[in-house]
């Protein structure tokens, strides 16, 4: 068996913690939901859970080893990731505010857009990318078989357990969102705090010094 059920158990239980734990993908997966509604938080949720087999590949393949030894490519990815979050929030700050209005109509955002915007978001982030270097191979057993396999299904594992906890995070600040938003006004002011959100986390990780 490639990953006995006491190390599924052990992982799956720290894995839940920390995506459980406050950080920028919770943060950035609250402000879409209350600022667009349960869709659209869902969606980006998904986006962002999956974005982590991205950073499941790359620490099989020990690609993060080599980025994390290489402060150039360090920095270029983690200027790419925050530069893309304030891009996102820009467009957050000059939306209308018109997205709880037009929910169920043609101008309302496509759920396909949103997935992509946080599966971008996470697979492009260069802390995450170290996160999962550090993290996946604490609970690999060399006994078990190939270190790379294993960190392959422990990745998968997580993602799976951060795809149902950002879907649930989604779909409840989704709906806070839309017991806020009486109006258009109110609206534009929850666009404008997921706009901060999101250009605060992108100028967070191009100004951090940590590597």
């Amino acid at each position: 068996m490639l990953v006995t059920p006491e190390q599924l158990l052990a992982f799956t239980a720290a894995a839940m913690l920390i995506t459980l734990s406050p950080g920028p993908d919770n943060l950035m997966v609250l402000s879409q939901g209350i600022a667009r509604g349960r869709r659209q938080g869902m969606a980006f949720g998904l986006g962002c859970a999956l974005g982590c087999l991205n950073h499941t590949v790359l620490a099989a393949l020990g690609v993060s080893a080599l980025i994390a030894a290489s402060p150039l490519a360090f920095t270029l990815l983690k200027f790419a990731g925050g530069g893309y979050l304030i891009y996102l929030g820009w467009q957050a700050l000059r939306s209308p505010g018109a997205s709880f209005q037009a929910a169920a109509g043609r101008d309302a955002a496509p759920l396909a857009a949103t997935f992509r915007k946080g599966l971008i978001a996470n697979a492009i982030n260069p802390k995450v990318v170290l996160f999962f270097l550090a993290f996946l191979p604490q609970f690999v057993n060399p006994a078990q078989g190939p270190a790379g396999l294993q960190i392959a299904v422990l990745g998968l594992v997580f993602t799976l357990q951060g795809a149902l906890i950002f879907g649930c995070l989604g779909y409840f600040s989704g709906t806070i969102g839309q017991w806020l938003s009486k109006s258009r006004r109110a609206s534009q002011w929850l666009d404008r705090i997921a706009g901060s959100v999101f250009i605060a986390l992108g100028l967070k990780l191009i100004l951090d010094r940590g590597h």
